[in-house]
Order: structure tokens, then C-alpha cells, then sequence
């Protein structure tokens, strides 16, 4: 009895000299939250639900190689180098161009808009005054979908700007303007607004000027010459001599290479409805569509010319070729 009496206080001992075990429940420490700098801080991205505004359905979209043109609207929210965009993703990129100066800046879009109007973005007043447009009419920008290094995207997170891009050249700036006009005036019921030429047609109801008419050559008289009188022997006819054309066929030469260029369209359905308008044909030419009258002489090209412009074509033009 006395052998078990000890081997319990023995036991007892041990038990007091090992480590208490943890428990299962203990509070762990937190989990760091996450961060608000780097690529993480622009998700998640927001896309959303088509919507509508003045009667125009926008359907968000995430466009990788989105580029386009348009107009910017100078807006009164937004702080920082923002816009506001229809349908790409928020937040993201964009670098806009004014198409008058070439100046390029680099934007935040980080909200929906336009409200009011079908412009192609809004600009906070901070973005406004980088790109340096001018105050109260809304100006020709191209909207280009960029992904900035992570500086560059934190500068614009914190409200600051960044260095200006590499500014676009003339000649660029006169192609986004051709794609500008296009975008902005071509309808499906209507030709387009500006021909190759770059030209506006006026409106129809303009009277006819008036057309030169041919004015008849006189014609001198010839004396009547009596037939010479009989010989023994007629001699022998002598080749004919080589004429030169009479000036009626003169003229007919020079100008029957003559036609009446109309217009250009982009679409063969323009091109064909102005071809009826004016009683012309259409000819391919590359990726656009032309209007020509064919004509045979310099009466029939000024006419020609004349109906085309009544038409509301005033580029239209003579052109001689071989």
C-alpha cells in the first residue's frame, strides 16, 4: 500500500515540472490588411451593366486595344488627372490627345460619364488644364487605352500629374481629324458630309447658274468656182495631201478625255446615291468609292459640273486625263 502511495506522488511530481499545452482556441495575431500602393490598389476593376443616357445605350466593355475619337467635355467633379467614360473598365488608363495642339496626357478614368451630352470623355478641371484646352466648348481629343508602369499609375492614384507624352505630329493629327468626321456625320440614309477633298456639300436648294451655251462659228463664204474647162488629156491625180482637223475636231480630241469628279465615299451605298443624283457612275479607287460623269466635251463639263454642285456637291471638279 505504501509502494502505490508513492509512485502516485511521484507521478504527481513529474506532471508539475512539464509545460502546460496550448490551446487550440488561443487568439492568433491578425492577418496584415492589404495594401493600398501598388498594382492591387486599381481592383477589383469595375465593368457593369448596359445602360442608358439621352436615349443612347452604352455597354461597358474591358477593350484591351480600345482607340478612338471623339470630343472631351471639361467636367466640374473629379480631383487629380481623371475622367469620366461610357464603357471602359474602372478604374484604367488612357492617354487623350488634343487634335488641335498634339499635346498628350496620361488619365485616370476612375467613373461613368458624360451625363449629358454624347461626348467621348470628361476631364476633371486638373485634366483640362494639363491639355491645355480652351475654356467652354468642348474640344477634338483621340482616346488611346494605355498601361502605364506602376510610378506613373500611383502619381495619378495620389491626385498628381505625370510628364507629357511625345507630341502627336500634323500629319497623324490630320488622319484622327478624317476619322473624326467620319464618326461624327456619317449616317446610314445620308451620304457623307465631306468628300476626299475635304469639301462640304451646300444645300440643294441653291438656283442653277447658268449654263455656257456653244456659240456657232461663222463660216466664211467660199466663191463659187466654175469647173475648169475639158482637155484632151487629164492628168494624172496627185496623192491627197494630209489636212489638218478641222477645229471642231480639235476640240472634240483634246476633250473627250474629260470627266466630272463628284465626291469620294468610304461606303459603294453613298457613293451609289450621289451616282444617281447626278447621273454618274461609280469607280473603285483603293478603299474608297468615286462619282464620276463622263463627258465628251468642254459644253457638256461645265454642264456636268453645274448639276453636281446644284446637287450639293461644291468640290466637285474637271479633270482631264489621258
Amino acid at each position: 500500500m505504501k509502494s502505490v502511495t508513492s509512485r502516485a506522488a511521484m507521478l504527481a511530481a513529474l506532471a508539475a515540472t512539464l509545460p502546460l499545452p496550448v490551446c487550440a482556441h488561443a487568439a492568433r495575431p491578425a492577418a496584415p490588411a492589404a495594401p493600398s500602393y501598388g498594382p492591387e490598389a486599381d481592383y477589383p476593376v469595375t465593368i457593369g451593366d448596359p445602360y442608358v443616357i439621352g436615349g443612347v445605350t452604352y455597354t461597358p466593355a474591358d477593350t484591351l486595344n480600345y482607340d478612338a475619337v471623339g470630343y472631351a467635355h471639361a467636367g466640374t467633379e473629379g480631383s487629380g488627372i481623371s475622367g469620366a467614360h461610357h464603357v471602359l473598365p474602372l478604374p484604367c488608363y488612357v492617354e487623350v490627345t488634343s487634335l488641335d495642339s498634339g499635346h498628350t496626357i496620361l488619365v485616370r478614368l476612375n467613373r461613368r460619364g458624360p451625363m449629358h451630352g454624347k461626348q467621348l470623355i470628361e476631364l476633371s478641371p486638373a485634366a483640362w488644364a494639363q491639355l491645355g484646352l480652351p475654356p467652354g466648348v468642348d474640344a477634338p481629343v483621340r482616346v488611346r487605352r494605355v498601361n502605364p508602369p506602376e510610378p506613373e499609375r500611383a502619381a495619378l492614384r495620389e491626385g498628381n500629374r505625370v510628364p507629357e507624352r511625345m507630341e502627336t505630329p500634323p500629319g497623324l493629327r490630320a488622319a484622327l481629324r478624317r476619322r473624326l468626321v467620319a464618326a461624327t456625320t456619317h449616317t446610314a440614309d445620308e451620304p457623307p458630309s465631306a468628300t476626299l477633298s475635304g469639301s462640304v456639300p451646300q444645300a440643294p436648294h441653291l438656283p442653277l447658274p447658268p449654263q455656257r451655251l456653244a456659240t456657232p462659228k461663222a463660216v466664211a463664204a467660199r466663191p463659187i468656182v466654175p469647173p475648169p474647162a475639158p482637155v484632151p488629156a487629164a492628168p494624172k491625180p496627185l496623192p491627197p495631201r494630209a489636212t489638218a482637223p478641222e477645229p471642231e475636231q480639235t476640240r472634240h480630241a483634246e476633250t473627250r478625255h474629260m470627266v466630272v469628279q463628284v465626291a469620294a465615299f468610304s461606303t459603294r451605298a453613298h457613293a451609289e446615291k450621289a451616282a444617281q443624283q447626278v447621273g454618274g457612275k461609280v469607280e473603285a479607287a483603293g478603299k474608297l468609292w468615286r462619282v464620276r460623269i463622263a463627258v465628251t466635251s468642254e459644253e457638256a463639263a461645265q454642264a456636268a459640273l453645274a448639276k453636281a454642285k446644284h446637287s450639293g456637291y461644291a468640290g466637285a471638279i474637271i479633270l482631264h486625263h489621258d
